[in-house]
């Protein structure tokens, strides 16, 4: 319940909610009380001698008016517990996917993305439909069955007592039952999450999963998922509903005893100590039995409300498992913001690990001169896309330091940083949308013509003016509709755009067509003209190219100097160029270690 108090906390600014829902409930809640009085009254009339025709009429007309209000007021409160669950849901949706976007790298490296989503779909759909259920029924259930209590009592305070033992006798019987269902629960919820995971994944890489016939693979994985979803709800449920019985028939006990009690006095005449002074029998006896049957039907609903609860405190757990994560440190006191001047990167005895005792840089040092583009090389493994990744503060070293024009990046803001630098991506990460969204990521507001110009300088604009649609075509699920090839230079056009003084480049050029390639190699050239680049390369080609290169080795730089150097040394890059020269699968398979394609 701590949880369920820490949503209600989440959203305190929708109290206005609960206060008009508390207000229409407690006026329901009176409407349903006023009926028994309304009805006993009737019978008094009808069984008190002579009756008056219209005292009964008046009374069968305020029955009616008392249904109607029910109606009214109920169908209002519903229309606030509606509005309340949506914005509630919207609340903490936003709050969900804020705190997601703020949690380190390493979180999503982990992580399953469809285990996130379905925490928060699962968590969040369970809890506000139970605050809405909470709203809509719980309170009018509060207030009823105090009121109702209160008008018993004034007439038999006996009955009163056997009511009123109704409800700790089930909430206890009741509790006993919690924490096996939640550990069972929490079994549930891990396999639906793995199963969910898997299905995002598979529906995510469709062309996979098709491409090698493992349709069925899939099937079966999820299947094994769900069924032991399926075999930990049989003794879930089959306990549940175990001691559900034994909960309604100590209930249905405890009525025999209300009704025998008001039978048995009714039939001594309607005047026995059950009675106020004065009090007529048959009419008591309606109203008595009238107020037992309204707590009757909210006393047997508490199985419902207890089971709506456990889920929602079992579910809330795993919404607040995402919420706890400490978020990424995003600047440090006295970050101040990055101005670049010359652009100039110094990777100084930079040293990382993912975990401890493993670690992937073991104090790396180079530097990447202003306007000169320095390729990394080394095989897979080696720590290329690690080093990118530092240059990002997607990670943060773990000893030494990384500096751009002298200013060590952890000592800046995250965004100025960010700002200046472009990244191109080995793999094209394009969005669901149209083209113009896609280059225009970076710089929302970028007019036609910067986003046109962007398109030109990659190469994109002749294949993206060939479609209906022009720049308003629609993609797809990253960019499925489009080839490798055009689907590169969007990501470069994206990056031109962006116009940051530094470039990252996790080259993608090995898997296209040469017509693809070579236009795609046009457009890298523009962009890396007047930038500083740090590149990630995948073809000997362009390592030669470079000013600069890095090999890696074994988490250390190995060597650091021109392709024309380099050559001549001995070491990894001279030995990549004798493999390119042999065709035998040994050599083929040496460059792919590396990563080269040639």
């Amino acid at each position: 319940m701590r949880d369920i108090w820490r949503i209600i906390q989440f959203t305190k600014n929708l109290r206005r909610y609960y206060i008009g829902i508390s207000l229409f409930t407690i006026a329901l809640s009176g409407m349903t009380l006023l009926q028994p009085l309304f009805t006993k009254a009737a019978v008094d009339q009808l069984t008190g001698g002579k009756p008056n025709v219209r005292v009964v009429a008046m009374y069968a007309v305020l029955i009616f008016l008392t249904d109607v209000s029910q109606t009214v007021l109920s169908n209002v409160g519903g229309y606030l517990g509606d509005l309340m669950a949506a914005k509630q849901r919207q609340i903490l949706s936003e709050r969900y996917y804020e705190h997601v976007l703020s949690l380190p790298q390493s979180y999503f490296d982990t992580e399953l993305s469809g285990k996130i989503i379905n925490r928060m779909s699962r968590g969040i759909d369970q809890v506000t439909n139970f605050m809405q259920m909470l709203s809509n029924n719980f309170l009018q259930f509060i207030f009823s069955t105090v009121f109702t209590l209160i008008i018993v009592a004034f007439y038999s305070w006996q009955v009163a007592l056997m009511l009123f033992v109704l409800y700790p006798v089930f909430i206890w019987l009741t509790t006993r039952t919690s924490g096996k269902w939640q550990a069972w629960q929490k079994v549930i919820n891990e396999e639906q999450d793995i199963a969910s995971g898997r299905f995002n994944e598979s529906m995510g890489q469709v062309r996979v999963v098709k491409s090698f016939l493992q349709e069925a693979r899939e099937l079966r994985f999820f299947k094994h998922r769900y069924d032991k979803v399926v075999a930990t709800t049989y003794p879930q449920s089959r306990y549940w509903h175990i001691q559900d019985v034994k909960r309604r028939l100590v209930l249905n006990v405890i009525f025999l005893a209300v009704f025998v009690y008001v039978f048995v006095e009714t039939a001594r005449g309607g005047y026995g100590p059950i009675y106020g002074p004065g009090a007529a029998g048959i009419g008591t006896m309606v109203l008595l039995l009238q107020y037992a049957m309204q707590i009757r039907i909210p006393i047997f609903s508490i199985s419902f409300l207890v089971d709506q609860t456990q889920r929602a405190a079992a579910n809330t757990k795993d919404y607040f498992v995402v919420m706890d994560q400490r978020p990424e440190i995003i600047d440090h006191p006295n970050a101040q913001k990055l101005t670049i001047k010359r652009g100039e990167i110094v990777f100084d005895d930079a040293r990382f690990s993912y975990d401890q005792g493993n670690p992937v840089l073991k104090g790396v040092a180079f530097t990447i001169k202003p306007d000169t583009k320095l390729a990394l090389v080394g095989e897979s493994g080696e720590g290329k896309t690690t080093i990118t990744s530092l240059l990002l503060r997607l990670y943060e070293v773990t000893g030494g330091a990384i500096r751009i024009d002298g200013v060590n990046i952890n000592e800046v803001t995250q965004k100025s940083l960010r700002e200046n630098i472009g990244v191109v991506f080995q793999e094209p990460a394009l969005f669901s949308g149209t083209i113009r969204e896609n280059i225009a990521y970076a710089k929302p507001q970028a007019s036609d013509k910067q986003i046109v110009a962007a398109a030109k300088a990659a190469n994109a604009h002749e294949f993206i003016s060939k479609f209906d649609k022009g720049y308003d075509t629609e993609i797809g699920e990253r960019g499925l509709k489009l080839s490798g090839g055009q689907k590169q230079r969007i990501a470069i056009a994206r990056a031109l755009l962006k116009d940051a003084p530094i470039l990252i480049l996790d080259e993608a050029t090995s898997s296209l067509d040469n017509k693809s390639e070579r236009m795609v190699q046009e457009a890298l050239e523009r962009l890396m003209k007047n930038r500083t680049t740090l590149i990630i390369a995948h073809r000997l080609s362009t390592i030669q190219h470079v000013d600069q290169i890095v090999t890696l080795k074994d988490g250390k730089v190995d060597e650091v100097g021109s392709p024309e150097t380099l050559a001549e040394t001995g070491g990894i890059y001279a030995q990549l160029l004798k493999l390119q020269q042999g065709h035998t699968e040994a050599s083929q398979k040496k460059l792919k270690q590396y990563e080269i394609a040639g």
